[in-house]
């Protein structure tokens, strides 16, 4: 492709005047003239890929001084969802030429419904700053608004280096604007400090948007996010939605942020060189700011007019021209404006206007002079259009790039009075985008009211999130526990430890296991161990061996007719999965010794001998409940006669998890387990435990701690969310610290705070969803995927929006934020009560300082990015004089429910020489 979108000249046209002659080689002088002009695909690329280069280079922070491009982050973080309303005022300065424009603007929360009650214009002084302030007053007096409070955003479409929302550093001057004293300095102070000397009115200034981020933000909500503004008005700038994370100077890693690019003063010479006319040359020497904002001088408004007078004069002296006559009204500056222009090229009406406005300036046109001026037109604002589309192209690709997207479907606000007086400049920019970006599906939206609305929009979005983070601030406070308020938890567990072993009514029933003592690596054999825990159940093969520890499992379904059916149905299933497996081991008939991990809260009478106190996890199998499982499996052994079993030991999940790490490390004594379900056992000493014989040695308790607080002491942390998910629970009133730790719980607390969020029009735009009405929907899974370091925040909504949940990037991030509560309180909880376990080990044994270690197991301490850190944080600012490690169990259920037996079988055996 030679180049885009030619000027075509018919060959004899171009004549001059009549009666003057005519240079014989008119035409190829206006070809020559014009080509200057033309554009081809390769040097509009090479504008694309420098910008991008530039642009993404100034956001890592590694621009120089003078960068090419200039990426100002506006602290605007979310983008309108059409629910905001109020009353809002907007100073506008450097939007409509020189000129301050006051509006008020009522928002009415209604999509596609908004108010803008009145405006008014007002020509600009030299003291800026306190003829805004007088102006405000002006306006408002007119209004009779009384003594209200009032939200302002200010319109300040000039380059500034923001460093908040509410606060604004000018740059530069630009536009023909000059005011003194300004430049360096913090626009929203200047003018905070010029309506308190006025002292009429109480204004805040919420908001400094420039002109482009009002584009942006007023455009009308459509099917497509509006992230992109872009604007051509008397200068040219685009903003867009960056990732905060790539925004080096904001030092973020969630959100959104709505970035402004300066592509004004883009002058990278390698790039722009080629495309520079010799008219861009002189257009620039005689502005007021010689050597800058070179790109902008070759698209925006106010520079188009003057490119268009300097051909024509070009071409006058040429004689190809007005018969070579050159008037002093065209040879003045600015003698040809935007207006001008946009009408010379109306397809209808533009010949007509060439007349009346050449004929305006003194000057009489030749047959064919008309449709050469048409041309000039033509090949400038084509020009325009094309390198417009070359540096949108440019920021369309970087959102491809910072979303990790094959393809892009957005919507572009554009503003400014080229889009709005030219006929054929945004036909060019889209003909263009679709040459450059073919894989970007892109609307143009024009902006309601060049930016008014969208400036009060950026204002009522502000003070939206404001009112949603004060909501949602107030809602997950009981979420935030202080240190005193864990310290109250230990203490409290302490003293239900104390009375549990006693035999005292406690909530923590603190059940001996009868295991005496972890393994000391000596253990050998082959031994079989079941594991019983949730829905799924597990025959292992555990071989103990000088080399280590060799395990063979497989994994048998519990169905959900079994678990909620009779007991004997329960183990009858139970015994026919440990046929199975015997028979695909090669293992029928042997008589090895079997450990029987079982995960609900018993009270063990011996270490085979294991009382069923109640069901959890689900769990409900009828005629179970105060007796003894392992005499049910003993039974149920004994109706499918053809099988041989010894049950040496009955063992809970928590004791294996802690003997399963004890192999590996003598020195750990705790168990804990963070799973579906929570629970944590010790070894604690003989002689505290009410109803065990014997005063000398250890006996592992287990502890069953996730019943502490059934007695109403965890009340006070009780939000109304744990109440709803304990009503709807299968045991309400049951299980109160793991309702608020564990993994069953967690989604489902979550689902009801952003039910609630949503009923208060916090999230979701306040649009109830039936999916989130449904019970369970939201896993707990989905909290250690949504608190992933490693997740972008478009990876968070998909998880989300998989749910059916109609989410925008600000609820993505209130949603990760209701995740990381939910999720740190129950850290924090069992935080709390392993500092207690470990304070009871060590005051047990009187010393200053204990090292011990905890095995843990379960999926949520596991496989949530933070659980297992918080967990550790919390023990060692409750108890600072224990050293504690946490071990990772590696199979505790099956190996820690072997190593039980095979302890057992070695104390037996010491016991017998």
């Amino acid at each position: 492709m030679d180049s885009v979108g030619p000027v075509v000249l018919q060959q004899g046209k171009g004549a001059a005047q009549e009666g003057l002659p005519c240079p014989p080689d008119s035409s190829k002088l206006v070809q020559e003239c014009l080509q200057q002009f033309k554009v081809t695909e390769a040097q509009l690329r090479q504008i694309q890929a420098s910008l991008l280069g530039s642009m993404e280079q100034e956001l890592r922070g590694q621009a120089s001084p003078d960068p090419a491009v200039r990426m100002l982050p506006t602290y605007v973080g979310s983008i309108p969802h059409g629910t905001e309303q109020g009353d809002f005022v907007v100073l506008e300065l450097g939007a409509t030429g020189a000129s301050l424009c006051v509006l008020w603007v009522t928002l009415t929360g209604i999509e596609g419904r908004w108010i803008e009650s009145r405006s008014k214009e007002f020509v600009i002084p030299q003291e800026l700053f306190d003829f805004a302030a007088r102006c405000l007053s002006e306006f408002l007096d007119a209004l009779s608004v009384g003594n209200q409070g009032l939200q302002l955003g200010f319109n300040f479409s000039f380059p500034c280096r923001q460093t908040g929302l509410d606060k604004s550093t000018l740059i530069s001057w630009t536009k023909g604007f000059q005011c003194s004293g300004v430049e360096g300095q913090d626009v929203v102070q200047m003018l905070r400090d010029a309506i308190t000397r006025q002292g009429a009115y109480s204004i805040d200034v919420v908001a400094v948007v420039n002109d482009t981020v009002g584009t942006m933000m007023g455009c009308e909500l459509g099917v497509r996010p509006c992230e992109v503004g872009l604007v051509v008005d008397t200068g040219t700038n685009a903003c867009y939605m960056e990732e905060a994370r790539h925004v080096a100077e904001l030092d973020e890693d969630r959100g959104r942020v709505c970035v402004s690019i300066e592509w004004g003063s883009f002058s990278d010479n390698e790039a722009l060189g080629p495309v520079l006319t010799t008219f861009d040359h002189t257009l620039d020497q005689e502005s007021l700011n010689p050597g800058a904002q070179r790109f902008e001088k070759m698209i925006g408004g106010l520079y188009l007019g003057e490119l268009v007078r300097l051909v024509l004069v070009h071409l006058a002296q040429l004689g190809v021209l007005f018969g070579g006559c050159t008037p002093p009204a065209l040879l003045r500056p600015e003698a040809f404006l935007l207006e001008h222009v946009a009408e010379m090229e109306h397809p209808l009406a533009g010949a007509a206007r060439v007349h009346a406005i050449l004929r305006d300036l003194g000057l009489s046109l030749g047959t064919s002079d008309a449709e050469l001026v048409q041309h000039v037109c033509a090949a400038v604002c084509t020009r325009a259009a094309q390198l417009c589309a070359a540096a949108l192209a440019a920021v369309l690709t970087r959102l491809q790039h910072s979303r990790e997207q094959q393809t892009l479907q957005i919507a572009v606000a554009t503003g400014g009075r080229v889009f709005e007086q030219h006929p054929r400049f945004l036909s060019v920019l889209q003909e263009t985008m679709k040459l450059l970006v073919p894989e970007c599906d892109v609307s143009f939206t024009p902006s309601v009211d060049g930016g008014g609305r969208g400036v009060a929009m950026v204002t009522a979005v502000a003070a939206r999130l404001t009112a949603h983070r004060r909501l949602l601030e107030e809602t997950l406070a009981p979420f935030r526990l202080t240190l005193k308020q864990l310290a109250v938890v230990q203490a409290q567990m302490r003293e239900a430890m104390v009375k549990g072993l006693r035999g005292e009514a406690s909530s923590l029933c603190m059940l001996p296991t009868y295991v005496r003592a972890t393994p000391d690596g000596s253990e050998r054999g082959d031994f079989l161990a079941l594991d019983l825990g949730g829905t799924n159940f597990r025959v292992l093969l555990v071989r103990v061996a000088t080399a280590g520890v060799q395990i063979t499992s497989q994994i048998y379904s519990i169905p959900e007719c079994v678990a909620q059916g009779s007991g004997q149905q329960l183990f009858d299933h139970i015994v026919d999965c440990i046929v199975d497996f015997q028979q695909k081991q090669g293992l029928s008939g042997q008589s090895l010794p079997l450990g029987f991990t079982f995960s609900f809260p018993c009270r063990q009478l011996g270490l085979d001998q294991g009382i069923l106190l109640n069901w959890t996890k689900g769990f409900n199998a009828s005629d179970c409940q105060g007796k003894d499982v392992v005499c049910m499996l003993r039974e149920a052994i004994q109706r499918r006669q053809a099988v041989e079993l010894n049950v040496v030991a009955i063992v809970n999940d928590t004791v294996g998890t802690m003997m399963s790490c004890g192999y590996e490390d003598p020195r750990c004594e705790v168990g804990l387990i963070v799973g579906t379900g929570t629970n944590a056992c010790y070894m604690e000493e003989l002689e505290n435990v009410a109803g065990v014989a014997g005063d000398s040695g250890h006996m592992c308790i287990n502890m069953e701690w996730g019943a502490f607080g059934d007695d109403g002491s965890l009340s006070m942390l009780s939000t109304c969310f744990d109440a709803r998910v304990d009503q709807a629970s299968i045991n309400p009133g049951k299980q109160s610290f793991e309702k608020m730790i564990s993994g069953m719980y967690l989604g489902e607390i979550v689902r009801h705070i952003l039910l609630h969020l949503t009923s208060l029009g916090v999230l979701f735009r306040g649009q109830q969803t039936q999916r989130l009405q449904t019970r369970d929907i939201f896993k707990t899974k989905f909290l250690s995927e949504i608190e992933s370091d490693s997740l972008a925040l478009r990876q968070v909504r998909a998880i989300l929006e998989d749910l059916g949940l109609p989410l925008t990037s600000d609820d993505a991030l209130m949603v990760l934020e209701v995740c990381q509560a939910v999720s740190q309180r129950a850290a924090q909880l069992c935080g709390a009560g392993v500092a207690a376990v470990v304070e009871k080990i060590r005051e047990n044994r009187g010393l200053e300082e204990l090292t011990v270690s905890v095995g843990v197991d379960g999926t949520l301490y596991k496989l949530h990015p933070h659980f297992s850190s918080l967990v550790a944080s919390t023990v060692q600012e409750l108890a600072p004089h224990c050293a504690v490690t946490f071990l990772q169990s590696e199979d505790g259920s099956g190996k820690g429910a072997a190593l039980v037996t095979a302890v057992a079988c070695r104390l037996a055996q010491l016991a017998h020489v």
